[in-house]
């Protein structure tokens, strides 16, 4: 005796399921956003302080052109070297003007863009010149294994510093040439930690096992490899990040990093050294800036690596 069950229509089921996903949607997001209101709040105050000071300038730099209260090259010449607002200086300028009657804090605005920008896209490519060389030493192993090293020898052998003036004095400068000589800093350091950490992987038996089941070796360190050592490069990326902004406002400071009329905080710093005594604060406004950003991202970093790392947990 078979018993007869009752069939839903596929349009039922169809619209059955799109509604399911609907309502499903903003359920994840709310669980999300409060997922990441308890990391945050299980963080200790420091910490939390980093993220709040990186998130405000990551707003900054992304609303630099409607939050400013003047555009970064506007001059006003009647206001030149005024103090800050609070110092007695002028009401409509907040962190005084510089020599040229340019309003410090819309300055700042902008210069915390194009900092942001160098250093981000710099990190960015350096990560990803170092993770892929390291992960090719660690797979193929052999003569592509030392040409690997012998390449990251060479490049930790030379003074960045120098072949960066080098670089920017023989071929000039532009923002696309600085930020891909910004990426070619620190991807030694990069490929060294990926090529050990992708070799203990590969002895282990997730990496084997998926191999063994067919899968490629692009899916195998793409999904299995690289997640499992992603919490390690993240210090190292962390290390790079302000590093790299460090390097920017070095060699602006000196004149060969961003030119005007765009300006970065190293740039702000290097025609505000000039002006030390008389107009101080066109120096330590972006000085500032830059120690709590290095100093924020620093702090962020090693708590991620905390809070990622199994092992640590």
């Amino acid at each position: 005796m078979s018993a007869h069950l009752p069939v839903t229509p596929p349009a039922t089921v169809s619209g059955s399921i799109a509604a399911a996903a609907s309502r499903s949607t903003p359920t994840r997001a709310r669980d999300g956003l409060a997922g990441l209101v308890r990391f945050v709040r299980a963080s200790p105050p420091s910490v939390a302080a980093g993220i709040a000071w990186i998130v405000l300038m990551l707003a900054v730099a992304a609303l630099a052109d409607l939050i400013a209260p003047y555009g970064y090259t506007q001059l006003d010449l009647l206001n030149r070297l005024s103090p800050p607002a609070f110092a007695g200086g002028s009401p409509g300028h907040w962190l005084g003007t510089d020599e040229l009657g340019r309003d410090v804090l819309s300055r700042l605005m902008h210069s915390v863009r194009i900092s942001l920008l160098v250093a981000f896209a710099g990190t960015l490519l350096s990560a990803t010149v170092g993770v892929t060389l390291g992960i090719l030493a660690a797979h193929f192993r052999g003569w592509v294994e030392q040409l690997v090293l012998t390449l990251v020898d060479f490049q930790a052998s030379m003074p960045f510093m120098i072949v960066a003036l080098a670089v920017l004095a023989f071929f000039g400068n532009s923002l696309t040439l600085f930020i891909a000589l910004m990426g070619l800093y620190g991807w030694e350091r990069s490929a060294r930690i990926a090529r050990g950490l992708t070799i203990a992987a590969n002895e282990q038996g997730y990496a084997c096992a998926v191999t063994e089941i067919g899968a490629s070796p692009l899916r195998v360190y793409a999904l299995h490899v690289l997640p499992n050592i992603a919490s390690t490069l993240i210090v190292s990326v962390t290390l790079t990040f302000p590093e790299i902004i460090l390097l920017e406002s070095g060699l602006s400071f000196l004149g060969l990093g961003v030119q005007p009329p765009t300006t970065s905080l190293g740039n702000m710093v290097g025609y505000g050294r000039e002006y030390l005594q008389s107009a101080p604060w066109m120096l330590l406004a972006p000085s500032a800036v830059i120690v709590l950003t290095t100093f924020s991202i620093s702090i962020v970093g090693d708590w991620l690596r905390d809070r990622l790392d199994p092992t640590l947990r």
